[in-house]
């Protein structure tokens, strides 16, 4: 489910006339609404027994403050995967001991900055970044609680970038070097290893595809304890999915979330563990759109480009992942109005910069405004200036009330970044 609908012909974000907030900042814009981060944090933390269990949202996918406060507000704690991901979470207000720290390629500087900060689990991958935890806890006279995120050759998504179970990716340690390992961890002095976790992989919207890797967890814990080894903790990452295809989504998000947490019951049921997730997609993509104007229509004979002020440095998702986005009028379009299928294009000067080809749509003109759907995960959070085009704003929603959470990016903020150099003669 999400907030945004029409209302006497105009589309809305839960109280507020999208057509308002574009007054207000321009085009393009993104904007949140915090009823549906709300409501979605709410059914899957009740979903998976939280708070005896513990939910720590995926940062990654949209680190917005104002989307990291309402997520604070509601007892999320944060997955982080760099210090910068920590530096917001802490800002927003999630406290240290309700962050964990995951990444396949932590830095010294990093750790230190998590041990320093009393964060609550780091998700260790390589037995070189344990030798380092343990070094820099040691130095800090510190024991840091950590677990080890375990490959299990399960790979699943909704595309081959976004799949981190298999054992061709990057991201874990294999099954065979787990015991070895845990028994390593549990002799160091800077480490209090507590137990294992994993992910699979994003936009996974069978949950029979996570059956394979919970399984293969559940038999290693058992053999870990089996060894003598306390397991006190299971994270099992995230990788929920959301529909990106269909109009009013009100009913999957609920029944997928319940058929996870089912699944996971019948998994895991009796094993004494506390149980860790971060999901991100399934809390804030819907939650979120980019709205957009029509700058020009190109005819050809066998297609028409309609171009709008949006691009691919602000919403990369279909340039990288061949991605769907619905895309509304803000202006309700009748029953009976006339269509046309457009290729829906940006200005970038790539012709991967495109949104859309061949969609059918209620007939644009120049000047309409457009909304891209489910654009709240990884939107904002993967848009660059390319093209030295200025990061556009983010606004949050709450009721009838409207925030600008970041401005958008002025030519003075993209061009003082930069220096030019002063040479010696």
């Amino acid at each position: 489910m999400h907030h945004f609908q029409y209302r006497d012909g105009a589309l809305f974000a839960e109280e507020v006339d999208l057509r308002d907030i574009v007054a207000a900042v321009g085009s393009p814009v993104y904007v949140y609404a915090s009823a549906t981060i709300t409501r979605h944090y709410d059914l899957f933390a009740k979903a998976v027994g939280a708070p005896r269990n513990r939910v720590f949202y995926a940062v990654k996918a949209n680190a917005n403050l104002g989307v990291l406060q309402t997520l604070a507000a509601l007892g999320a704690g944060a997955d982080t995967v760099s210090e910068g991901e920590i530096r917001k979470a802490l800002a927003a207000g999630i406290p240290a001991e309700r962050i964990v720290f995951s990444g396949v390629g932590k830095m010294a500087h990093e750790l230190a900055f998590a041990v320093e900060q009393g964060i609550y689990q780091v998700n260790i991958e390589t037995e070189g970044e344990l030798d380092l935890l343990n070094r820099i806890a040691v130095e800090r006279g510190k024991r840091q609680a950590a677990v080890f995120r375990i490959n299990p050759d399960v790979g699943a998504g909704g595309h081959a970038k976004i799949t981190t179970g298999s054992s061709d990716n990057k991201f874990g340690i294999s099954f065979e070097e787990a015991g070895r390992l845990y028994a390593r961890a549990a002799n160091l002095p800077g480490i209090r290893i507590a137990g294992v976790a994993t992910h699979i992989g994003s936009q996974i919207t069978d949950v029979a595809a996570f059956e394979p890797a919970f399984r293969r967890l559940r038999a290693l814990v058992e053999t870990l304890r089996g060894e003598g080894h306390g397991v006190e903790r299971l994270d099992f990452g995230g990788g929920l999915g959301i529909p990106y295809d269909v109009p009013y989504p009100f009913s999957q998000g609920p029944a997928l979330i319940e058929a996870y947490a089912g699944l996971i019951e019948r998994v895991l049921g009796g094993l004494e563990v506390e149980r860790g997730f971060e999901p991100g997609r399934l809390i804030v993509g819907n939650a979120g759109i980019l709205v957009t104007q029509a700058l020009y229509l190109n005819p050809r004979p066998a297609r028409t480009f309609l171009v709008v002020d949006a691009a691919m440095n602000d919403l990369v998702r279909p340039a990288m992942y061949d991605a769907y986005h619905e895309i509304w009028p803000l202006r309700e379009p009748a029953a009976d109005a006339e269509r046309q299928r457009y290729d829906v294009v940006g200005p970038i000067c790539e012709t991967g910069d495109t949104f859309a080809t061949g969609r059918s749509m209620a007939r644009v003109a120049p000047g309409d405004l457009l909304a891209f759907m489910s654009a709240g995960a990884y939107g904002a959070s993967m848009s660059s200036s390319y093209n030295q085009r200025p990061l556009v704003p983010e606004v949050l929603v709450r009721g009838g009330e409207f925030f600008v959470t970041r401005p958008r990016q002025t030519y003075d903020d993209l061009i003082g970044q930069d220096r030019l150099p002063v040479w010696s003669a």
